[in-house]
């Protein structure tokens, strides 16, 4: 039943999912995270004309966020690039909103690793012009995509779980082809404001991300997002400001909400009790979106937080180590 995996690919849900040892999940999201801040320092790049660029590692594995940072001694027009034949897009650091005239100007962007990146060397591409002349900037790099090695589990559950009515199969097609068209729009917009956090006050079990399953003996997708682990009516709060763009049940993430943050940042929240608020409304960071149930393909409470990013799959808790 290999139409299962691609069915599922934007909304895998956590068959059987049951919280993990928090003191496990914990030790798993620390070390990945000081995986990440432990890389030595990456040198400036010059790119000519006072300009110059910096990846914050020069290596990340699928499913990560690779931050990317541009400066220039000008303010820049048309600052685009393509890392991984991803499009990227680039907003002015907050820093240099309130820095002396003189300092540089400095612009940030999100390489997002998809979960299916194949392994290997990638190339990154910067260009721009400069207010001050119009000097041109060019830039390219090279980063490392390194294998997850996510687990796979292989479990044996009940027909209902793989085997959709031909009805529902195509309801699930017809609803992750409308993800993907989401995903695939970028707000030009930057809407959030500040630092990303975490959807569940006080969350300490975090499972399941890149996981890959093998249902009755039949492979499906690696699970897409995170699963926070909460009792049933938790409150679930917006991770940033965003705009809702999607408010409805779905076949395999049940009541989900899907918050649009600018610039091809999207956040998914799944398997939600209860949803107040519809396409269409403006959220702010840590306003609550919904309640923690276990509607859609699963068998007990807990929220699915996903994050896709120029629509690559990433783990939604890399958000929360972004300055």
């Amino acid at each position: 039943m290999k139409w299962l995996a691609g069915v599922a690919a934007l909304t895998t849900a956590s068959v059987l999912a049951t919280p993990a040892p928090p003191a496990a999940q914990q030790t798993r999201h620390a070390r990945s995270s000081t995986a990440a801040k432990s890389q030595p320092a990456i040198p400036w790049q010059s790119c000519g004309a006072g300009s110059a660029l910096r990846l914050s590692g020069l290596r990340r594995s699928q499913g990560a966020l690779l931050p990317l940072e541009v400066k220039s001694d000008s303010p820049l027009n048309d600052l685009k690039g393509e890392a991984a034949n991803r499009a990227l897009s680039f907003w002015p650091s907050a820093t240099s909103a309130n820095a002396p005239a003189s300092a540089p100007h400095i612009y940030q962007s999100l390489i997002g690793i998809d979960l299916d990146q194949k392994p290997g060397s990638y190339d990154l591409s910067v260009e721009a012009t400069q207010t001050a002349g119009g000097s041109p900037l060019a830039c390219q790099a090279k980063f490392e995509v390194t294998d997850g090695h996510y687990k796979v589990e292989r479990l044996n559950v009940a027909p209902k779980f793989v085997e959709p009515t031909p009805e529902d199969l195509k309801l699930a097609q017809d609803q992750t082809a409308r993800l993907r068209a989401i995903f695939a729009t970028v707000t030009p917009e930057k809407l959030w404001q500040g630092k990303f956090r975490m959807p569940i006050q006080g969350a300490t079990s975090f499972k399941n991300f890149g996981t890959r399953r093998v249902l009755n003996g039949e492979p499906s997708s690696p699970h897409t997002g995170v699963d926070v682990g909460a009792v049933r009516g938790t409150p679930i709060h917006a991770t940033q400001r965003g705009r809702v763009v999607l408010a409805e049940p779905l076949y395999f993430s049940g009541n989900t909400v899907v918050l649009d943050h600018g610039l091809g940042i999207y956040t998914l929240y799944g398997h939600m009790e209860s949803m107040p608020v519809k396409v269409g409304d403006t959220v702010e960071a840590g306003q609550i979106i919904g309640k923690v149930g276990s509607t859609g393909r699963v068998t007990g409470p807990h929220l699915h937080w996903g994050l896709s990013i120029s629509g690559a799959r990433v783990n939604a808790l890399d958000l929360l180590n972004l300055r």
